[in-house]
């Protein structure tokens, strides 16, 4: 297991690399989506290069024509690695891997297979928003499951909602955020057990979307959800899309545990047509060839999370701020400034500075808002000067 609280990579921190005006350049939903005078901090795209290898690979493959359908197990077999190297996690089972679009479209893909229309997903609110979305567009319906007050898993809660989603027949899934989105909470092995003592006990069937599981930074430990005692029939979706900023390049991988294996068998052929091969050649370089600039990253996001508690307690002190542990995202209690449910609607309008409203994030969401620190530091103080100066 690999943890990078200094970065000794001989990399230059990518989050220090590109100007604003570089930046602006960019035709993504990050930078198009506000006018001109907006800095935007809001959606999960990095203000950061493209790690070497990934671009050599990808032009290398341009430039061969290598741009057709995607085949073979070499993704999987690069996670695999990355997976036993970074997390001390050797039960990836290439075997029971397969490549799906990206991480949502995968969860869809496993909750078709554990669930039927109308039956229930069990989530944790404050969560990312399209776990709404998706479930809901799939027909089934959300049960809630809110995080505690120390924004962990409470198992107590978990166990009610698990109760209720089973009590009248039928199938249940859980979809578990892992590390947590917004929170940047990283699920323990221990508290993991307990999820899988708990889904075998109520026949519960849990889906990990595991997306943001390379940016855990310190002390902090990853644990893989099919890693853990008692999840042998769990389904799990991993990707480099948020690890390396390729969400542009569409691709990730579902993983079955053992008892699982025969769900994702019966996954249908032509979702694995989906991918982009180019995508599958990007995510494969960045888990193999990557991890100097991967360390580089973290090295500045753990300084750019220090820095933003910094400023935050000089400049905003009402803002409620517990630092998370992964992810490049900051879940901010807002509600002691008195800027009503929405307080990121109010730091645009007044301060021109776009965060995520906490809203569509479920039960807590009201009140707070989600900020992207994947940013340089000039650019992550001038955004909290605005927030600031939208309070005068």
């Amino acid at each position: 297991m690999t943890r990078t609280p200094q970065d000794r990579s001989g990399e230059p921190n990518p989050l220090r690399v590109l100007t604003l005006d570089r930046l602006k350049r960019r035709t993504s939903m990050k930078w198009r989506t506000y006018p001109e005078d907006v800095l935007p901090l809001w959606v999960a795209e990095m203000d950061v290069p493209i790690a070497e290898p990934v671009v050599r690979a990808v032009t290398d493959a341009l430039h061969l024509g290598d741009t057709g359908y995607p085949a073979g197990t070499d993704y999987a077999e690069a996670l695999a690695v990355f997976a036993g190297k970074r997390w001390g996690w050797s039960g990836l089972a290439v075997e029971r891997t397969a490549v799906v679009p990206d991480v949502m479209l995968g969860v869809v893909e496993m909750l078709k297979l554990v669930t039927g229309p109308g039956d229930p997903v069990v989530v944790n609110p404050p969560v990312y928003p399209p776990f709404y979305q998706f479930v809901e567009h799939l027909d089934r319906r959300v049960v809630e499951a809110p995080l505690g007050a120390d924004l962990r898993i409470d198992p107590e809660v978990l166990e009610d909602a698990f109760r209720r989603a089973t009590g009248t027949g039928g199938r249940a899934a859980y979809l578990l955020c892992s590390p947590h989105n917004p929170t940047g909470t990283v699920h323990t092995a221990t508290e993991l057990a307990t999820v899988a003592a708990l889904a075998e006990r109520y026949g519960v069937r849990v889906v990990a979307d595991e997306i943001h599981a390379p940016l855990v930074t310190g002390e902090a430990r990853f644990v893989p959800y099919l890693s853990v005692p008692g999840a042998e029939r769990g389904l799990a979706l991993m990707s480099a899309s948020k690890g390396w900023n390729l969400a542009g390049l569409k691709a990730a991988l579902a993983l079955a545990g053992p008892g699982a294996a025969a769900d994702l068998a019966r996954m249908p052929e032509e979702v694995g047509h989906g991918p982009s091969h180019l995508g599958v050649i990007a995510h494969t370089a960045a888990l193999r060839d990557g991890t100097a600039w991967l360390d580089a990253l973290l090295a500045g996001l753990a300084d750019n999370r220090r820095l933003l508690t910094g400023l935050l307690a000089e400049h905003l002190p009402g803002i409620a701020h517990l630092p998370g542990e992964a992810t490049y995202l900051a879940w901010l209690d807002c509600r002691a400034l008195g800027l009503g449910d929405d307080p990121a609607e109010v730091f645009l309008s007044r301060g021109r500075v776009a965060l995520s409203s906490g809203i569509p994030f479920g039960t807590g969401g009201a009140g707070h808002a989600r900020l992207n620190l994947a940013t340089s530091p000039e650019v992550l103080s001038e955004g909290v000067r605005r927030m600031a100066a939208a309070l005068r």
